[in-house]
């Protein structure tokens, strides 16, 4: 039997063994398995495993969820096909690393500037609920077929991509030629600037910079910290205003999903609602932990000039014109979902701009003493190389 078939089948016959034990209420408990590509100890884990406590919390024990981080129940490439397949109940990895599945969503990765993870978190869960159906050429309503597969809960992103490499790059012309780690459309960013894009996910990144087998990475400053990458580069680039991100679904196997009492549903919703700002500050809070480990071990920050950021703003324009008009080849509202996309990107940036004394800082810095730098976190201070709650001590609270 082919597995694809094979798991399918297990899938719809698992649901009807789900209620296969009984909560402290006396009533029968939805075990769900939850694949993250995330290691054990990172931020959005920790964030899903609140969530997941939280909806066994509100359903009084009637749901369980196990999660499985680091991919070891599926790879990171292979998470949305495993959730549909039924090998996992829920999966989170990004949208980039199935290259192709997604050709409107994929727009949510472009190079426009976001200003942070908590911003592109909100703006990546806006768009996805404006385009979960949309009307079509013909003037009809139809569902997003990309995502119509499995039921898709939320969607997080990380604050903007920055370069980090083994040699500082200070301008367009110390990256040519440069090997450069990246994933889905932020690899036509490094072929527009000039590098030579080499696709890998997070977890294979850390060995290929420390062999040379690339130069640089493209990915948020927090990769630095929490995938330890920060131990195998030397410097890293600020590119705010071609700021990528790399969005990232929540998603449920449909028939599991379909079999849940509407009332376990509406729970599930609530918890998301009421959680999805906790993921977005969890971007944020782990750029700033990433910045204050690569200032405390001596790493370069390099800040593009003024006219070096429109040279690199320049070459990436077509990027998002080319995006466009792929996903209206294909019947998809290519202009439309770009249009709204920058418009909620340039919203939040004007809302920062005012919060930070009319500057867009890089991910997880702010501006002092005419200067950047590291953003503490707030109620917390750095102590052996990481943050820890302020009462516990440390050197200089924050």
């Amino acid at each position: 039997m082919n597995l694809r078939i094979f798991f399918r089948a297990a899938a719809l016959s698992a649901v009807a063994l789900l209620l296969a034990s009984c909560s402290r209420s006396g009533q029968q408990v939805i075990k769900l398995n939850y694949s993250i590509f995330f290691p054990p100890t990172h931020v959005e884990t920790i964030a899903a495993q609140a969530w997941a406590d939280e909806i066994q919390k509100r359903t009084d024990g009637r749901v369980q969820i196990r999660i499985f981080p680091g991919s070891v129940l599926t790879k990171a490439d292979q998470n949305y096909s495993g959730v549909v397949d039924g090998i996992s109940d829920l999966g989170m990895s990004c949208f980039a690393y199935s290259a192709g599945r997604f050709p409107l969503l994929e727009g949510l990765d472009l190079p426009v500037g976001y200003p942070d993870g908590a911003s592109a978190t909100r703006i990546a869960t806006k768009l996805i609920e404006k385009y979960r159906s949309y009307t079509n050429a013909a003037g009809e309503k139809v569902e997003l077929a990309e995502i119509a597969n499995t039921h898709v809960l939320y969607v997080h992103a990380h604050g903007p991509g920055v370069l980090a490499s083994r040699k500082p790059i200070r301008s367009l012309e110390d990256l040519q030629g440069c090997k450069i780690r990246a994933t889905g459309l932020s690899t036509k960013i490094v072929k527009a600037l000039g590098g030579n894009p080499i696709g890998m996910p997070q977890n294979d990144t850390y060995e290929a910079l420390q062999k040379g087998v690339v130069d640089a990475t493209f990915c948020p400053v927090e990769t630095l910290y929490g995938w330890k990458q920060g131990e195998v580069i030397r410097s890293v680039t600020d590119t705010p205003a071609i700021g990528y991100t790399t969005s990232m679904f929540v998603t449920m196997n449909l028939d599991r999903w379909n079999a849940l009492p509407d009332d376990i549903k509406r729970i599930f919703n609530e918890v998301t609602a009421d959680m999805l700002d906790r993921h977005g500050q969890g971007w944020n809070n782990a750029d700033r932990t990433a910045r204050k480990w690569l200032e405390a071990h001596g790493k370069e920050n390099v800040l593009l000039s003024e006219g070096e950021t429109k040279r690199w703003q320049e070459l990436v324009r077509p990027v998002l014109d080319a995006y466009a008009e792929s996903a209206e080849s294909k019947g998809l509202p290519g202009r439309a979902f770009l249009a709204d996309l920058l418009a909620a990107v340039a919203e939040e940036q004007e809302a920062l701009r005012r919060k930070s004394g009319g500057r867009i800082p890089p991910p997880g810095m702010m501006w002092q003493d005419g200067r950047w730098v590291p953003e503490p976190i707030a109620g917390m201070t750095w102590k052996d190389d990481r943050y820890v709650p302020a009462e516990t001590g440390g050197e200089g609270a924050n």
